[in-house]
């Protein structure tokens, strides 16, 4: 089965209605981590606005689960600020690999 690799990037705000989007579209595990997000913004010391609180969500899914996930971030409401949407990237995966499942030693 061939998988993709998705990225959601969002503000910190937006977590809830994230982790929802994934939760109702059947996906069982991803990672989360937070992120500083930067861009221009207005003519200041640096030229540049302060980080937002953002984060980035990641997961596998099987490859004819994408257009379903792209579709439902384009739908996406209810967002703290309409101005900053979920960015959904999808990415291909071309191996994977796990390491042996051994116990530890004391």
């Amino acid at each position: 089965m061939n998988t993709k690799m998705m990225m959601l990037l969002y503000l910190e705000d937006d977590d809830t209605r994230v982790t929802q989007l994934l939760t109702e579209h059947g996906v069982m595990a991803w990672s989360r981590i937070p992120l500083d997000g930067y861009g221009p913004g207005m003519a200041g010391w640096y030229g540049t606005v302060a980080p937002f609180r953002s984060r980035m969500a990641f997961t596998v899914v099987p490859e004819n689960r994408v257009e379903l996930l792209l579709e439902a971030v384009r739908d996406l409401d209810g967002l703290a600020d309409p101005k900053h949407p979920v960015h959904a990237l999808v990415m291909p995966v071309e191996a994977t690999a796990q390491s042996k499942k051994t116990g530890g030693s004391a």
